[in-house]
């Protein structure tokens, strides 16, 4: 089965000379491809690749991608802004001299901010443009891993959802075996609700009644709710099995499910069906509720 998840986690990890970095990809259920990105000072030069990597892999989502740089050996140093301290060193003596208090320490001085400045290692061009690559190439395999996931939960997902539309079947043909929807039936009924209204009341037109007895008979039928569930159920089974996303299809699908029981419901006259369709009602919101995590 081809079905995806909208649900799953994806993790890599690489290095390139002295950097180091790993990718976490956590995506949950969302209305359309949603991507949130956590990038660390100095790479958001990767933002349009990283967005373009991920539509080739994801159609829905909310896709959150956090990248973690580290790094080792000397690549960066502490530089003494000189500047700044004479700033700090004049301000403090003229505070010193109006308060009538002790010079602070050293230490105290330095923890200013601006006094001591931490620089990154120059690098070239070149070193940030493999580095770069290795990167997306690295955020690939996350995202590869995310899909597996995905595939795997959409997995389990696709046999639920299977075992509910053949519920969903299950019923539409119970409602069909019953007695109680044949013409007979209705028919009695119908005679049985006009005899007690002739009685409770004189003068009814015998035409009118007729015509009116005719059209109860009619809404009374729920063959073609029956026709539109099973079709609706072929429908469903038909992309589980296809290729491609087919969460809004089957979304759209769960909707229909839902009319078609609300419409048997109002058709109901006996205890019997009633209960089929409030049944079928109960399996249809359980199958939309699956149906909201397929992407």
């Amino acid at each position: 089965m081809a079905i995806s998840s909208m649900t799953g986690f994806g993790r890599s990890e690489g290095s390139l000379g002295a950097a180091a970095w790993s990718w976490e990809i956590r995506a949950v259920n969302g209305r359309g491809l949603d991507i949130r990105l956590r990038l660390p000072p100095g790479h958001d030069q990767l933002e349009s690749r990283i967005r373009e990597a991920v539509a080739r892999h994801l159609t829905r989502g909310s896709c959150t991608i956090a990248l973690n740089v580290q790094r080792s050996g000397e690549t960066t140093r502490i530089r003494l802004n000189e500047a700044a301290l004479e700033d700090v060193r004049v301000a403090v003596a003229r505070a010193c001299e109006i308060c009538k208090l002790p010079p602070p320490t050293l230490d105290a001085i330095l923890s200013l901010r601006g006094v001591l400045e931490v620089v990154e290692a120059v690098e070239g061009e070149g070193e940030a443009t493999r580095r770069g690559e290795a990167m997306l190439g690295d955020l690939d395999v996350a995202l590869t891993r995310l899909a597996a996931s995905r595939a795997e939960e959409g997995a389990r997902l696709a046999t639920v959802v299977e075992r509910q539309i053949e519920e969903v079947e299950s019923l539409a043909e119970a409602a069909d075996r019953s007695p109680q929807r044949t013409p007979e039936a209705i028919r009695r009924r119908l005679a049985d609700q006009v005899a007690r209204l002739v009685e409770a009341r004189s003068g009814f037109d015998a035409e009118r009644l007729h015509q009116e007895a005719v059209l109860l008979s009619t809404r009374a039928d729920i063959a073609e709710e029956i026709a539109r569930l099973k079709s609706h159920a072929a429908a469903a089974r038909a992309l589980l099995s296809g290729a491609g996303p087919a969460g809004r299809k089957l979304d759209f699908l769960a909707q229909e499910f839902n009319r078609e029981a609300n419409t048997l419901c109002s058709k109901a006259n006996d205890t019997e069906l009633t209960r089929i369709g409030l049944q079928l009602k109960v399996v249809i919101d359980q199958l939309r509720e699956q149906v909201q995590n397929i992407e």
